[in-house]
């Protein structure tokens, strides 16, 4: 209910922040104005480590949709190349990846640092304390809690954020996700013991660069990083749209069911004219 309140509570100055920011385009309250609407331009989605063109090990997609079910080639964006895991780790990425039991494809909530890379726009509402971050992916949102990093009470799909400033950066700390999540479409991972910590830094008006750690002895060797930058929206009509993909994922979620039911149950239920 706490973060309910929050996100209510950031939402209501979105107007009054967005007042701040007509008025002085460069900082609020001494720090970088880092409002409007932010997207990252990569491939990291489809695996964060370097990978040449694939097609998908789903033989089925490839059939059916053909050079649409591929993988683009990826320089990657981990510093170092590869993700260190420990061995059994490495080996649950390497089951996850065969598995293609990603959970974007059921629509669940996306972790962070995901819901920044995954290719949708996402918003960043900066007022005088708490940051609110709104995701088109499945109306994801997070509040920043800008002070002193806590201990959270629960597990969640999206974690609790903490954020603070160092200098023109904003450092935001991540913890408690529910390890239900992804990295990344190839299996790569992280769990509740994993802390995350994202760097925001604006390189100028309309690009930031931004870097993310990861720490976790339980599944890394060392602490490791990846980066990217991440650019403004500057269409004059940016605004986020409406991506609930809920809808979509019900055919993947229920098909078996689906394909057991007759046509009157179909019917009644409005899947069938």
């Amino acid at each position: 209910m706490g973060n309910f309140l929050k996100v209510a509570a950031a939402a209501a100055c979105f107007v009054s922040s967005v007042a701040v920011s007509a008025q002085d385009p460069a900082t609020i309250n001494g720090h970088p104005n880092i409002n409007g609407i932010w997207q990252a331009v990569n491939e990291a989605k489809w695996d964060l480590e370097p990978h040449s063109a694939a097609t998908q090990p789903n033989r089925e997609a490839e059939r059916a949709i053909g050079a649409q079910a591929a993988i683009p080639a990826s320089l990657g964006v981990v510093q170092g190349g590869e993700i260190p895991y420990t061995a059994d780790a490495r080996k649950a990425r390497d089951e996850k990846r065969s598995s293609g039991l990603d959970p974007e494809k059921a629509c669940y909530l996306p972790g962070i640092p995901r819901a920044t890379y995954m290719g949708y726009p996402f918003q960043i509402v900066q007022g005088g304390g708490d940051i609110l971050m709104a995701y088109e992916y499945a109306s994801a949102n997070r509040v920043i809690e800008v002070g002193d990093v806590g201990i959270p009470p629960i597990d969640t799909w999206m974690g609790t954020s903490y954020g603070k400033w160092e200098g023109n950066t904003l450092v935001v700390t991540t913890l408690s996700q529910n390890g239900e999540t992804w990295l990344d479409r190839a299996g790569n991972y992280l769990a509740p013991t994993t802390t995350v910590i994202e760097r925001f830094t604006p390189r100028g008006p309309n690009v930031m660069d931004y870097s993310v750690t990861f720490e976790d002895p339980n599944l890394y060797t060392k602490p490791w990083t990846i980066k990217m930058p991440l650019y403004r929206r500057m269409e004059e009509n940016a605004q986020l749209l409406e991506f609930k993909c809920v809808p979509f994922a019900e055919m993947y979620l229920y098909g078996d069911l689906y394909d057991t039911m007759d046509a009157e149950a179909k019917k009644r239920l409005g899947l069938e004219d």
